[in-house]
């Protein structure tokens, strides 16, 4: 609970379909819109906000209390948050002691220039966008009147058709060594990676097996990648409608089969569409750590990290890509695998430790896959 001490301003959060769900404004600014997507995830807030994954996204958190453990930059996913705001039934102050706390949520998203709202009932919220679909949306005070609010969330650019990697996206190449662990491969390989707005602990995870990464922008060329001869390719996860990125499936297409692959969420979707599948919006999309897929391999169920609101149609696969992982929930496709061509993806998170350690051979396998083509 927030101390009484501390001063609310009424806010709300307006969808475009005219719903209004009041509560008090968070932080310094007062104002946000995006797409309003919820998460089941009962903990990871910083990670969410964080993420570039949710660039462009109102993220309303469905566990009643948020803040708890307090923050800490060893955590962050990114430098900045890239959420558009959040939205809370409860925030929690002061946190309880934890060895990482450092600084308390409020002002963790004052200092990131993030917006919040609490004291709303997430529940009524979450119910409403379940049976209605991610809406557009917009916090802001409630004294600037109903009419403008709305007319605001519905001014707000849909999903669909949004190139936003690249506003994620790193503005120039950067390298970084491999974190060699006791277990690491003793053979570094050099592998480029196409930033569509990557996660600090996918960046670990391929480093710890021995992975000297170069990340491009997602707009890099081949010429660009080729100049310094990596020996695989990863794409990343990312924000945005998939279809919306041509050159970025372009890039895919010219390397599929040629090196070994490796996506992630947007890269998932973005080597999909360079074997000449689809990609459709999902009614709300799936954001959380809990969610049961399916190895089509092994009958193994797996929980998994996910967050995206787009997904990769099953029906025009073409006829050397399987489909390897279904979601449990709503049998959509979770991965795909090339029976000709060294090269997978997968639409979840390995890297967020679900299950907790269920999805995280995923990183090994890239590994070998990159061991057996150089064989």
């Amino acid at each position: 609970m927030i101390p009484p001490s501390i001063k609310l301003t009424k806010a709300a959060l307006t969808l475009d379909d005219g719903a209004v769900f009041e509560g008090f404004s968070v932080g310094e600014i007062a104002e946000a819109e995006g797409e309003v997507v919820f998460i089941t995830a009962m903990s990871g807030y910083q990670e969410v906000l964080t993420d570039p994954s949710y660039h462009g996204q109102i993220v309303v958190f469905t566990t009643a209390h948020v803040g708890n453990y307090g923050t800490h930059p060893e955590v962050d996913q990114a430098p900045v948050a890239h959420a558009a705001g959040a939205v809370f039934h409860e925030l929690w102050l002061p946190p309880v002691k934890h060895w990482l706390n450092d600084k308390d949520l409020p002002n963790y998203m004052a200092g990131r220039q993030l917006a919040g709202l609490t004291g709303v009932d997430t529940r009524a919220l979450t119910l409403h966008l379940r049976d209605k679909g991610a809406r557009n949306g917009y916090i802001g005070p409630l004294d600037q009147g109903l009419e403008k609010a709305r007319a605001k969330a519905r001014a707000v650019a849909p999903m669909i058709g949004r190139d936003l990697a690249k506003e994620v996206s790193c503005p120039e190449p950067y390298s970084l060594p491999p974190l060699v662990l006791d277990w690491s491969p003793k053979e570094t390989i050099p592998v480029a990676v196409i930033d569509f707005g990557v996660k600090k602990s996918i960046l670990d995870d391929l480093r710890r097996e021995n992975l000297e990464l170069t990340v491009f922008p997602a707009d890099a060329t081949r010429q660009d990648i080729e100049s310094l001869k990596p020996k695989g390719i990863f794409l990343t996860n990312g924000p945005g409608d998939p279809a919306a990125c041509p050159y970025a499936a372009e890039l895919a297409r010219e390397y599929l089969g040629r090196l070994p692959l490796f996506g992630i969420c947007l890269g998932h979707q973005i080597m999909a569409l360079a074997a000449g599948a689809e990609t459709y919006k999902l009614p709300f999309g799936h954001h959380g750590l809990n969610h049961p897929v399916q190895d089509s391999r092994t009958g193994r169920i797996w929980l998994t990290s996910q967050n995206h609101g787009f997904c990769v149609s099953p029906h025009k696969l073409p006829s050397n890509v399987r489909a390897s992982h279904w979601n449990i929930n709503d049998d959509t496709v979770e991965g795909l695998e090339w029976t000709d061509k060294p090269a997978f993806c997968v639409q979840f998170h390995p890297e967020a430790s679900p299950g907790p350690h269920d999805a995280c051979g995923l990183f090994k396998r890239f590994r070998k896959l990159l061991e057996d083509f150089y064989a």
